[in-house]
């Protein structure tokens, strides 16, 4: 079996742990297919060879004495570059922050380690992990293997390139405004916001940061299939005091009626029509599936609540925030911020304070609404994935993104779990639709995202084939 790169987290934890295979040629398999194609990539940027066979050994030695394998055992996975991981420097993008090399890990990463995932490199992100494409000056551009002209997705560009490639099982990325669930609909793969508080997540060598990440902020994982991101999220939710908002939620809630509502223009967002075909398609899979799907056309607010993320996130810019974009000075995230500063100035202490008060009301809306909806249907993005670096085209170009991108900027003020899941393709572009469910009910999101999963043909690892 030599090709074991190609097997999805669930298989490889399967045979490890039966010792049908072993971590090592596992993480032998996956260096192999890391250095075959990240060249033309630049998706992991940071290498650890014999971290990842020493920690596959130490998984071979464990089962070896009898003792029981983690959730993730020989499991080869990446970590974004924005997050702690001990020896490695946590760049974020930036030339500043080079010389941050952590001391201790981010909670995720220790559960990646208990649950005896094996890391295999870091992957890329834009300058300050800002934008829904990936460059920057210290680590390069990432590319999108399906189409060097599309863009990867941003800002777990990295992760979801290397994943979608077939560099690693599962690949760690971070959600502030879709930086999961957009990357993953770039690449045609499958990616998960968590429940705020679901994934514990803190980086012990930076400052901590403002109210308004902490409250939209989460880690969540990036698979080829919905059963690996049940298990990545399984193994990565584990408890760590050092995260005060991490909540002790079962992975599996009460049972609920398998209803969904259909949304195909949330709060009146423009749509493409590739996009509303390929969600009506996912509703009769649903269907098909046993699931009463009821097309609304209106759902809770998301443009209001997007408004306020943008304020809660910009607040930082005058209090030091633009002074370390200056000085990076990165031609990309100068004008990104630019763009973002012109379409939502940052807040006042009244207005910052209003926006964490309307936060309670527009949550309340949508509990209410799952209680007769458990799931919701709605686009991940208005567009097909952007041509690359098309947010750099003027203020009119960004105008369009940010509309489209309405249901990736609003969710996260509300704390709630979103799922990007692959559906097929237009040409060389990806298709995907984003399934919203309650707090703390991932379980929804992943029962549903698999019966529209299974009714087409699964991601499998892409080799790039562009010039």
């Amino acid at each position: 079996m030599t090709d074991l790169w190609r097997l999805d987290a669930t298989d490889i934890a399967r045979l490890v742990h039966t010792k049908q295979v072993s971590a090592r040629e596992v993480a032998l398999s996956a260096l192999g297919r890391l250095d075959a194609v990240n060249p033309r990539l630049n998706a992991v940027i940071q290498f650890m060879p014999e971290q990842a066979l020493a920690a596959a050994d130490a998984v071979d030695a464990g089962i070896a004495r009898g003792e029981a394998p983690g959730l993730l055992a020989g499991v080869p996975v990446t970590i974004k570059v924005n997050t702690d991981q001990a020896g490695f420097a946590t760049t974020n993008g930036l030339k500043i922050q080079a010389g941050a090399v952590a001391r201790e890990d981010n909670p995720l990463v220790s559960n990646f380690r208990k649950a005896g995932a094996v890391i295999i490199g870091r992957t890329n992100t834009p300058a300050f992990s800002v934008r829904w494409f990936t460059s920057n000056d210290i680590h390069g551009p990432t590319f999108n293997p399906r189409d060097k002209g599309l863009t990867p997705g941003g800002s777990s560009g990295g992760a979801a390139s290397a994943t979608a490639a077939g560099i690693g099982a599962i690949g760690h990325g971070t959600d502030i405004g879709g930086s999961v669930r957009y990357p993953a609909y770039a690449c045609g793969i499958h990616g998960l916001r968590p429940t705020l508080g679901r994934i514990p997540a803190w980086n012990p060598g930076l400052p901590e940061r403002d109210i308004g990440p902490q409250l939209m902020a989460v880690s969540g994982p990036l698979a080829r299939s919905i059963r690996d991101l049940r298990l990545g999220l399984a193994a990565m939710s584990a408890p760590d005091p050092r995260d005060p908002w991490w909540v002790p939620a079962p992975l599996e809630g009460p049972a609920m009626p398998r209803r969904a509502a259909l949304c195909v223009a949330p709060d009146g967002m423009k749509v493409a029509p590739v996009i509303v075909a390929a969600l009506r398609d996912a509703a009769q899979r649903l269907r098909a599936a046993g699931w009463e799907v009821e097309e609304l056309g209106s759902l809770p607010p998301l443009r209001e609540p997007a408004r306020l993320q943008a304020q809660l996130w910009l607040s930082m810019l005058p209090r030091g925030g633009m002074a370390a974009v200056e000085q990076e000075n990165e031609p990309t995230a100068l004008a990104v911020y630019r763009h973002m500063q012109a379409l939502t100035p940052p807040p006042g202490l009244v207005e910052f304070q209003d926006a964490l008060t309307l936060r309670a009301g527009f949550l309340r809306a949508w509990n209410l609404f799952f209680e007769r909806y458990p799931v919701v249907l709605m686009p991940v993005s208005g567009e097909l994935p952007f041509p690359d670096q098309a947010d750099q085209g003027g203020d009119a170009a960004f105008a369009g993104i940010m509309e489209a991108q309405l249901t990736q900027v609003g969710l996260p003020l509300l704390g709630l779990p979103g799922l990007s899941v692959a559906t097929g393709l237009s040409g060389t572009a990806p298709l995907g639709v984003q399934l919203v469910g309650g707090r703390y009910r991932e379980d929804l999101l992943l029962a549903a995202g698999e019966a529209i999963a299974a009714a087409g043909a699964p991601p499998a690892p892409i080799d790039p084939q562009w010039a």
